[in-house]
Parts: C-alpha cells; structure tokens; sequence
C-alpha cells in the first residue's frame, strides 16, 4: 500500500515539475509565474543550490529509499539520480519553463545525501 502511494506521490512530483508554470504559485498566490520558496537559495563559492528542489528531492529521495530499502537499494538509487537530471533538462523543452544549474545541482544534492544516508545504513546493517 505505501508503495502504490510513493508512486502516486511520485506521479504527482513529476506533474508539478513539468507543468508549464506554477501550480504551487497558481494555489498559493494566485500567479502560474509566482514560484512559492521554501527558504533562501544554498550558496557555496561558486555554485548555487536551489533549496527548493533539495528539499524535494531528499523528500521524494527519502520516502522512495525507505519503501525500497530491502529489496531495490541500486535500482531507486538509480531511478532518483535519472529522474532529478532528466526532470530539469525537460525544462528546456517545456514552455514557461526554463534550465538552471542551481535547480539541477539542488535536485542532485537532495538525492545524493538520502543515497548516502541510505548506503551508509545498509553498510552498518552487516556490521
């Protein structure tokens, strides 16, 4: 059952992600241009991180490890890091739309600290 509501979850992530404008920004405050945010941007020397996309795909990152922890640890792995650069390159096809570093290097930052939390678990596991 919480398999099948990851998936919805996951449906759901990916609509708001691709949609041409702000869903999030339409409900909040009225305005498909108005991006909703959480918190200021992570900034580090030279790079950028959005805080908005880390925070969602730890979430999503999270919630997808920990159904698949036992059983599919390499392959969700996999799925996250696929979908989070492939999700943000769509951006340079979606209308209203557009690729940024800064979103891209936060969607990687989110899944690259659950992956390594994740990892890190199942290696004491054995232990």
């Amino acid at each position: 059952m919480l398999k099948l509501f990851f998936y919805l979850v996951n449906l759901i992530f990916i609509i708001l992600y691709i949609f041409p404008g702000s869903i999030l920004g339409k409900i909040i405050y009225g305005d498909f241009n108005k991006q909703p945010q959480l918190t200021n941007d992570f900034s580090f020397s030279i790079f950028d991180f959005s805080s908005n996309h880390t925070f969602a795909f730890a979430f999503i990152s999270f919630f997808g490890l920990f159904l698949f922890y036992k059983d599919n640890l390499k392959k969700i792995s996999i799925y996250l890091f696929s979908s989070s650069i492939i999700l943000e390159f769509l951006h340079l096809l979606i209308p209203e739309r557009s690729f940024q570093l800064s979103d891209l290097f936060g969607n990687l930052i989110g899944v690259v600290i659950i992956v390594i939390i994740s990892f890190l678990l199942k290696k004491n596991e054995k232990y």
